[in-house]
């Protein structure tokens, strides 16, 4: 009787240590969520640059599209010499990303060939250095890519 006590005991005192210890790690890991969100830099378009984005096809399917991007200051003048990168995801986990960089193709006009691989919602990042050095990133999403 003693033994089964003991191992009741003890399994008991494993049962709660393996909760507070799963309860502790919970806590660790929301924290370190909210320092790493916290650190993150986000850059957001600055007032004086305009920003306009068309993808074709439309609506959009699945196999190559063309992106197409304008910038100008806020009177309106296009900026040429700007580097722009393409980032395309998925917008659930799991799939790989692609990649593209758009070259100018007209004063103040970019365009860019990424390949949507998979029929579904996309998000494409959109990385841009202006000849100034500033930096900015801006987001587009695509809903519902369909079938090619």
């Amino acid at each position: 009787m003693v033994g089964r006590m003991r191992r009741h005991f003890s399994r008991s005192r494993l049962k709660i240590f393996v909760s507070s210890c799963g309860s502790a790690f919970l806590g660790l890991a929301l924290c370190a969520n909210v320092f790493q969100s916290g650190c993150r830099k986000t850059i957001e378009t600055p007032p004086d640059i305009v920003f306009e984005s068309e993808i074709a096809p439309v609506p959009p399917r699945t196999g190559p599209a063309t992106v197409t991007l304008k910038l100008a200051d806020s009177a309106g003048k296009p900026i040429d010499g700007v580097r722009i990168n393409l980032e395309g995801n998925m917008s659930h986990p799991g799939m790989r990303p692609v990649f593209s960089e758009a070259r100018e193709v007209g004063s103040g006009r970019y365009q860019a060939t990424l390949e949507f691989t998979m029929r579904g919602d996309w998000v494409i990042l959109v990385n841009v250095t202006l000849p100034d050095g500033r930096k900015l990133q801006r987001q587009i999403d695509v809903k519902g890519v369909g079938a090619g």
